[in-house]
């Protein structure tokens, strides 16, 4: 039938025909669904939500609401060690790889400027996002998920971009030079054997080489950074309250354990190694390994505790607490579940209801829970269903003074640390050991750059080590000298190490020094996002000029002040960016890498005595 009707028609007549077909399809299609393709979104949504009410509901969350021991902290918190895993490979060889493939100094700083112009924007609208997100998975763990994707691309990309390029057509291009007789003595000093005048260079400037690997470093850059808030919001969000301080000094912890062993990788020389050749060198090899390290930390946090989903919170869903040391009964009763109904306002703390026994001191640890009223953490209050996305955008613009004071103590914080993590190993390779990055390689001063980019990262691994160790100890800080002395101090104690290092250049200082950038680390992790969940928890974001407190509602959740403060890395690496390779090239030295550190540490140290600290 359809050969005769083209045989009359003709293939112009056919293909009106089906054009016809089609609008008529069309048209019935939008009789149907008025609102087009939104409206098909919601529709599945909602379907999905249904769908999942009746399974979830009757799902135990009795983890939730229990003091969590420090083993379930650990792997809680192990996404972030594989982002400081990667992030040690990023920090310790981009700029170096950056510079091998021919981007001069002024422009490798520009390349480090094009994540954070992406995240600063973006960062917020993902935590805002993420404050609303409607999954059966929870809020945070798809976001912690979708970024862990992009770190693993530029684990791949940035390691593998010059290898690439070859493959999308770079080639070598060889030119041949006559020496002067004062350039001859340079190539002798560099460690070169050459006795003719005329010597063959390699270009090394490789245009898709240059491409794929700063592609690979905006990804692995912006996703390492912008995960951290939402593997920072779970963890507040499945602990209780009382663990909040505990919780965030065990993030910084697994942080600084994390940078520790990535940056120890890149100290050991695996050229040398069996290892190292067959993954095709120094750099590849310490890739290779840190990426099945992130897969690995990353498992562990996602499948460790389960969210309630935004949805159950909305509802008022009752849920299971059931003691773990008895049977689950099949049809728990009443009084063994929590009402979690929630709040339409921020920053709001409510004892759960019916959960505590007669004597509130009665709790036994081996339960896995205390019999007490627990105090869950305002990250599970809900957004008011009529706020916009738009309202939201601007109440992250009109933000409280006391958090915009905390941002921009956050924002020369950041600046000080950027300086020191991004630049670092360049430093060492140039003013410590006196080497280049852009000399042949096989002269002198090509290993003496080589050698001062691996020590660099023993200096790196230092500081991540202090980060750990000082973590540990911050919280007891915080409870004997109170959180505004131990703020103040921890930058202080940078700007004076930074300061001592740019004065000595001394491999010495290089290893003590470094240990002052952990206490920094450790600050930085730990002391802002211990506040912004103490405003949320006590409902107080200003006090009054007699040092009253005023309690309000936010619109904003915790994940969104959380991204706010969080995307202070993105503004200060792209201001570093777009001056730190003219501060170089004007200074004719990397030591301003350091110097400038210790300047912004100290506007910080001054910044931080302006913070609202409440009774912390």
């Amino acid at each position: 039938m359809a050969e005769k009707l083209l045989e009359y028609q003709g293939y112009l007549g056919w293909l009106h025909t089906f054009r016809d077909n089609q609008k008529e399809k069309w048209v019935a299609w939008k009789e149907q669904h008025p609102d087009g393709i939104k409206g098909v979104f919601k529709e599945l949504a909602a379907s999905f939500s249904t769908q999942s009410d009746s399974s979830v509901s009757s799902e135990d969350f009795s983890h939730v609401y229990r003091k969590k021991s420090r083993a379930e902290l650990v792997r809680i918190s192990a996404a972030v060690m594989g982002i400081e895993f990667s992030y040690a490979a990023e920090t310790a060889f981009v700029s170096p790889t950056l510079l091998k493939i021919g981007v001069k100094h002024e422009h490798m700083t520009l390349v480090w400027a094009l994540s954070p112009l992406i995240g600063f924007f973006l960062t917020p609208i993902l935590g805002s996002l993420s404050d609303r997100c409607q999954m059966r998975l929870g809020r945070r763990r798809p976001f912690i998920l979708a970024m862990s994707l992009g770190v693993l691309l530029g684990l791949i990309l940035v390691p593998n971009g010059e290898n690439m390029g070859y493959a999308f057509g770079d080639k070598e291009f060889s030119s041949n030079f006559t020496l002067s007789s004062s350039a001859k003595v340079a190539v002798l000093v560099g460690g070169s054997s050459q006795n003719s005048t005329n010597i063959i260079i390699q270009n090394p400037y490789h245009p898709w080489g240059v491409f794929f690997t700063v592609l690979g470093t905006v990804l692995l850059d912006f996703d390492a950074d912008a995960c951290q808030s939402p593997a920072r919001a779970y963890l507040l969000d499945v602990i209780v309250l009382d663990d909040h301080a505990r919780g965030l000094s065990t993030f910084t912890v697994m942080a600084g354990l994390g940078g520790f062993m990535g940056y120890a990788l890149g100290g050991i020389n695996w050229d040398s190694t069996a290892l190292g050749e067959y993954l095709g060198g120094h750099v590849k090899a310490v890739f290779t390994l840190i990426t099945f390290l992130f897969i690995i930390c990353v498992t562990c946090t996602i499948t460790s505790f389960k969210e309630i989903p935004l949805f159950v919170l909305e509802k008022g869903e009752k849920l299971e607490f059931v003691d773990l040391s008895k049977p689950k009964s099949k049809h728990p009763k009443e009084s063994d579940k929590f009402d979690v109904t929630a709040e339409a306002n921020y920053g709001t703390t409510e004892e759960l209801e019916n959960s505590s026994p007669e004597n509130p001191e009665d709790c036994d640890d081996e339960k896995g829970y205390q019999n007490m009223p627990m105090e869950r953490s305002e990250s599970f209050s809900t957004p008011p269903a009529e706020a916009s996305l738009r309202i939201y955008l601007k109440s992250i613009i009109q933000m409280p003074s006391s958090l915009r004071i905390l941002c921009v103590t956050n924002l020369f914080c950041w600046m000080a640390h950027v300086c020191y993590s991004l630049y670092f190993t360049d430093f060492v390779g140039e003013a410590v050991f006196g080497g280049n990055p852009t000399a042949l390689k096989g002269t002198l001063l090509h290993e003496q750059y080589e050698s001062g980019v691996r020590f660099g990262c023993w200096g790196m691994s230092m500081y991540s080590l202090s980060c750990a160790c000082y973590s540990l100890v911050i919280e007891k800080l915080i409870n004997i000298l109170g959180a505004k002395k131990v703020y103040i101090c921890g930058l202080l104690t940078y700007s004076t190490g930074m300061c001592l290092m740019a004065l000595t250049k001394h491999k010495v200082g290089v290893i003590l020094f470094s240990w002052t950038a952990g206490v920094m680390y450790s600050t930085l992790f730990t002391m802002p996002y211990l506040l912004v969940a103490h405003y949320h928890a006590k409902g107080v974001f200003e006090v009054t000029s007699e040092g009253e407190e005023k309690t309000g509602n936010q619109l904003r959740g915790l994940g969104t002040d959380i991204a706010i403060v969080s995307s202070m890395v993105f503004l200060a690496q792209f201001i570093l960016s777009m001056c730190m390779g003219t501060i170089v090239s004007v200074s004719g030295t990397t030591t301003a890498v350091v110097a400038v550190a210790s300047a912004l540490a100290f506007f910080g140290a001054i910044s931080a005595t302006q913070v609202m600290y409440l009774d912390l």
